[in-house]
């Protein structure tokens, strides 16, 4: 019997003898059943370079199963051409990912990719002056509903601090 070290039940000789592992690999041995996400994942992020750009705006993969690659199309011509390009594009994706061996296209929305945060602008350094704020509570003034009339003043407000009437400095 081989003796652990640090009491965590792991084979120290083991640990030295077995080369470097991905842990995607370790996974799929762990959780068989990750394998077809995994794929998928895979295949969404190299989508538009197996099928082409048009086709990559307008279908995403979104499962696997037992073999056939579901996709899903954003609108009913897309499925239509889609459709009948099956055999092709199966071929395509076949050659890169062996295990696909069927298409299958339904209508709905293709899953948006994660999109990063939008930065928010940086804070303007020219504030309003007296003389400014007085002319944008004269016209929002005008405006009788009280929430619409706030409103009204942060526009302008905002507008009127961005650079002389508005234009951008």
């Amino acid at each position: 019997m081989l003796a652990s070290r640090g009491g965590a039940g792991v084979s120290w000789w083991l640990m030295k003898r077995s080369a470097p592992r991905a842990v995607g690999d370790l996974l799929l041995n762990a959780l068989p059943q990750l394998e077809d996400r995994l794929l998928v994942e895979r295949l969404r992020r190299t989508w538009g370079g197996l099928v082409g750009p048009d086709v990559a705006r307008r279908a995403r993969p979104t499962a696997l199963s037992n073999g056939c690659l579901h996709v899903v199309v954003d609108n009913s011509p897309w499925l239509h051409e889609l459709t009948l390009r099956s055999a092709e594009l199966t071929t395509r994706l076949r050659a890169e990912v062996p295990s696909i061996q069927t298409l299958r296209f339904s209508l709905g929305a293709a899953p948006v990719e994660d999109a990063p945060p939008l930065a928010r602008p940086a804070p303007r350094g020219s504030r309003l002056t007296e003389d400014d704020t007085r002319a944008i509570d004269a016209a929002a003034a005008a405006i009788s509903d009280p929430a619409l009339a706030h409103s009204a003043r942060r526009l302008m407000a905002r507008a009127w601090g961005a650079g002389p009437r508005g234009q951008e400095p």
